[in-house]
Formats: C-alpha cells, sequence, structure tokens
C-alpha cells in the first residue's frame, strides 16, 4: 500500500499535465527518477551544496526543483509540437536521460556492480518539520521507525504508510488547488480547444510550460518518496520509460483528467497482480486454490496426462500481466471514462459535489405553504 501510494501520486502528477492539458508525456519518468537520484545522491554528500545531513524533507523540494528546471527545458523544446510528436519527443528526452545516467560513474555506488545508487542517510529518512524531532518519523521498506500513537505502537512499515500517504495527500490538494484556479482553468480550456484559448488571448505555450514544470515537480517528489522508502535506486526503477506506462496505466483504469482516479487506478492494478501472481502475499487466487482444492482433487485427470493442478498452474503461474492487459483492453473498450470518471458520469459530478447536494437536501427546510401559519 505504501508503493500504491508513491506511485500514485506520480501517475496523479502524469494525469496533471496528460489528463488536463491533452498533452500525453510519455517521458515523465525523468521526473520521477530526477526525484530519486536527488534524494540517494544528497544522502551521500554527492551533491555540492548539500551535506550528507540534509533533512529529507529539504532533499525532497531539492529534488523538485531539479525537475522544475528539467521540466522547463524539455518543454522549451517540446511544446513546440503537438500531438503524438509531441508525446514522442517526451519519451525520447527520457531516454537520453536513462541511458545517461545508466552509463554515469558519479552516480553509482560501486560502477562495477553497474549503475546503481544506494546509501543510508546519517539522520534518517524522516517526514516531517525539519529540525524538530517529535515532529519526524523515519520511512524505510528495512530501516523505518517505529511509533507509539495514543498507546497503540505502529510498526515500521505502518509508519511509512502514514507517513507516505500525508505527502502524498497534501501535494493531491496542492494540485487540486491549481487546478481549480484561473490557471487551471485556462488548462482545461487549452484541453478542449486550444485554438480559442489563443483567439481569446492567453499565451498557452507559457501556461503548457507552466503546467508541464508543476506536473515534474510532484513527479519529483514521488520519485523521492520511493527512493526514501526503498533506500535506493535504478536506472530501471526509476527513469526507465516503463515507468511511465504504468502512469498511463493507472491513468487510462481510473479515469483520465480526474486527478484522483490514477490513484484508484494503480490500485486497481497492485491488486490484480497481487490476486493472479505466483505467491500471492496478500491471498492471491493460486495459493486460495491450491489450498482449497486439495491434493486429491489437484490430481484429478482433465485430459490425457494433465491433471488439475497442472491445468491450474499452466493458467495462472506466472501470467499476471496477461490476464492485467486483457483488463486494460476491456477498461478502454467498455468503461473509457475510468472507474472514477464513470462514477462521477453516474452521479452526475464530483462525489464531492454530490455528497454535498445530497446532504442540503436531506436538511432543507420545507417551503411554507399559506396554510402553514394556521
Amino acid at each position: 500500500m505504501t508503493t500504491v501510494l508513491y506511485f500514485g501520486l506520480f501517475a496523479m502528477s502524469f494525469d496533471f499535465i496528460s489528463g488536463y492539458t491533452g498533452y500525453l508525456s510519455f517521458g515523465h519518468a525523468a521526473f520521477y527518477g530526477t526525484g530519486a537520484y536527488t534524494v540517494i545522491l544528497v544522502a551521500n554528500g554527492l551533491v555540492p551544496l548539500f551535506p550528507t545531513s540534509t533533512p529529507f524533507m529539504i532533499s525532497l523540494l531539492v529534488g523538485g526543483v531539479f525537475a522544475v528546471v528539467l521540466a522547463v527545458v524539455i518543454g522549451l523544446v517540446s511544446f513546440r509540437l503537438s500531438g503524438v510528436y509531441f508525446a514522442m519527443i517526451t519519451l525520447g528526452f527520457a531516454q537520453v536521460l536513462y541511458i545517461f545516467v545508466r552509463g554515469w560513474d558519479y552516480v553509482a555506488a560501486n560502477p562495477r556492480d553497474g549503475p546503481s545508487v544506494g546509501g543510508t542517510h546519517p539522520a534518517g529518512f524522516e517526514i516531517g518539520i525539519p529540525g524538530v524531532d517529535q515532529l519526524n518519523l523515519a520511512i524505510g521498506v528495512l530501516a523505518g521507525e517505529e511509533a507509539t500513537v495514543l498507546g497503540h505502537t505502529l510498526g515500521s512499515t505502518a509508519v511509512s504508510y502514514y507517513m507516505v500517504g500525508l505527502v502524498a495527500l497534501g501535494c493531491y490538494f496542492a494540485m487540486q488547488r491549481i487546478l481549480h484556479s484561473p490557471f487551471g482553468r485556462v488548462m482545461l480550456a487549452i484541453r478542449e480547444n486550444e485554438e480559442r484559448a489563443v483567439a481569446i488571448g492567453y499565451n498557452t505555450y507559457l501556461y503548457k510550460l507552466g503546467a508541464f514544470a508543476i506536473s515534474g515537480f510532484f513527479g519529483a517528489i514521488a520519485g523521492g518518496l520511493f527512493a526514501g522508502f526503498r533506500r535506493s535506486a535504478t536506472p530501471e526503477s526509476s527513469f526507465y520509460f516503463l515507468t511511465t506506462g504504468d502512469a498511463l496505466l493507472a491513468s487510462i483504469i481510473g479515469g483520465f483528467g480526474t486527478l484522483a482516479g490514477p490513484l484508484y487506478g494503480h490500485l486497481f492494478d497492485e491488486t490484480v497482480r497481487e490476486f493472479l501472481s505466483k505467491s500471492g502475499q496478500g491471498g492471491g487466487l493460486l495459493p486460495y486454490l491450491r489450498a482449497g482444492l486439495g491434493d486429491q482433487a489437484l490430481a484429478t485427470p482433465i485430459f490425457g496426462d494433465m491433471t488439475l493442478g497442472v491445468l491450474i498452474d499452466t493458467l495462472l503461474n506466472g501470467h499476471a500481466s496477461l490476464y492485467v492487459g486483457i483488463v486494460f483492453v476491456l477498461f478502454v473498450l467498455y468503461v473509457p471514462d475510468g472507474l472514477l470518471g464513470t462514477v462521477r458520469t453516474r452521479v452526475g459530478g464530483t462525489l464531492a459535489d454530490a455528497a454535498r447536494d445530497r446532504f442540503r437536501d436531506d436538511h432543507s427546510t420545507p417551503e411554507r405553504t399559506e396554510g402553514d401559519d394556521e
């Protein structure tokens, strides 16, 4: 679930630019990797002006600023194009960065072992208010921190979940605020009809560049959370183009142009993969069938030498990605608005607006009639 939170934030940053301006950023992994590598490099003392004692929250912001600069550089060239050409040129920029980082010995913990980055922050990867020890908790898949809340002890996994979730929630509200501002309304105008937006006087080039920089900032925050939780980063796990592909998958399943939808889309994706995985650590289908059917039922011949157990293994063992692909195709064909988008269509708006209207209807004062006074 911690993975769902930080990658869901990355998918939301992808939806911020792609779903609200209509410009598909296939190179969005560049920002995710920038945030991840900045956090680890700062922790290892490899970024000038930032010692190893730099608080994790500062490292996150530094990674975000670097991503903004990178987004401006990429956007200055890319936004001179549109449609599939914009998507491909951003993908090209990301692949160039991927190859560059993979072969750069300076960012490798040990060049002989390959271009991986590792390290442990002396003060811990702590989320909170820098300088106030009581308001900081370290995250990490292996070296997290325990906490006691209202007499209940939370393990390192739970602490990581809540602290990463706190940052992801804050970033979501920040992006939501931007989308509901006049700036966000221009983003929507660009998506619906850019020529009309230009005709009424908006410099859409600058607005697109600003939206791209904002999305890059939050994408880097997500990458920094990933690196802080995993305590390492590699080009394959951050800069590779399939990272953007996973964000695209989450956005389509959750709903383009919904902001929160990609988070639910990635949760759905991870749930299906877990349910159909080999191990099924969360209670997958394959372990359930093996335990529920029993050895005698699994040994039942189906045809020839094939037993029921062999058939189940053939259909389920290691084929989670195949079934996720089938689900993805079904969503594109029959649920084009995604999970959250379809729900919003059914209720006639956002869930918050629908709940507010329902609450007002239930608590509204009945209209007075002439006979009420009598």
